[in-house]
């Protein structure tokens, strides 16, 4: 009897949860942002911009004439990203740079030669992400350096660029989930073990924090900063993490965003008409 009470209950719950699901996305999700201002003569910088709801807000900016630099760790798979972006687009400037944000060195290394070779920097997108365990060459664990620290590395790099090219902006991809997040600094070094972990959780808290820190250093310099929650989205992030994960997102597939959708705060957060 329990266990059948137990089984109804977790059926009703999850017929509720559809439902809302249901609601939610057809009529409040599916209200899709409308950004048409022109981005010629601007250069956009998204890293992991090659897949997921980086390439699809790589398409959107490029087919408003934005100059878009996109970032990958993988040369084919971000030289076939360039090329669905250039069809998809019908802009040829976008470009492939690589970059491992999970390699300090790396980041640097980009840095050097994106301002050796690229006047402007107009918007600059901090996108990629992992969702998985492990210890970077550099020490730290892995979901973390990749989430903030190269992201951190890699925005302090290009701040003058930023600067000398004002009005610009730095948008950085978060999520709700910060709001579970901790971060213990002495233990970032040390790989995570499960959700809510350093990986996890604690970059997205920390991506939050550096946001809003920069937004108080940079006031007056026409620098904006915004930090953006995409929602529940399709993405292959999490697929290779675990078994057990693998198969949470697969069966939650139907209840989350496509990318395009996924992409519209980080559409949003560039220049819109009012600023024009």
């Amino acid at each position: 009897m329990e266990l059948a009470a137990a089984g109804a209950l977790v059926a009703g719950a999850a017929l509720l949860y559809g439902l809302y699901a249901l609601i939610y996305y057809k009529f409040v999700a599916a209200t899709r942002c409308r950004n048409s201002v022109s981005l010629r003569g601007k250069t956009v910088l998204i890293t992991g911009g090659n897949s997921g709801i980086g390439k699809a807000t790589a398409v959107d900016l490029a087919r408003r004439g934005a100059r878009v630099i996109l970032t990958c760790r993988n040369k084919a798979k971000g030289e076939s990203a360039v090329y669905d972006i250039r069809q998809e687009s019908g802009n040829s400037e976008v470009i492939l740079m690589i970059l491992d944000l999970g390699n300090l060195n790396s980041v640097r290394a980009f840095a050097q030669t994106f301002l050796a070779s690229e006047p402007r920097l107009d918007i600059l997108i901090n996108n990629a992400g992992v969702f998985m365990t492990g210890q970077t060459t550099d020490g730290f664990d892995q979901g973390f350096q990749v989430n903030h620290l190269g992201h951190f590395l890699l925005t302090h790099l290009l701040l003058d660029r930023l600067k000398r090219c004002a009005p610009s902006r730095i948008i950085v991809l978060s999520s709700s989930s910060h709001a579970y997040g901790k971060i213990n600094f002495q233990t970032i070094h040390k790989p995570g073990e499960g959700m809510g972990k350093a990986q996890s959780y604690g970059s997205k808290l920390a991506n939050i924090l550096h946001v809003r820190e920069l937004a108080n250093r940079l006031e007056g310099t026409n620098v904006t900063c915004y930090a953006v929650h995409p929602g529940p989205v399709r993405t292959e992030i999490g697929y290779s993490s675990s078994r057990w994960l693998f198969w949470l997102l697969y069966l939650c597939k139907g209840l989350r965003q496509d990318c395009d959708t996924g992409a519209e705060t980080s559409i949003y957060s560039p220049p819109r008409a009012s600023r024009a």
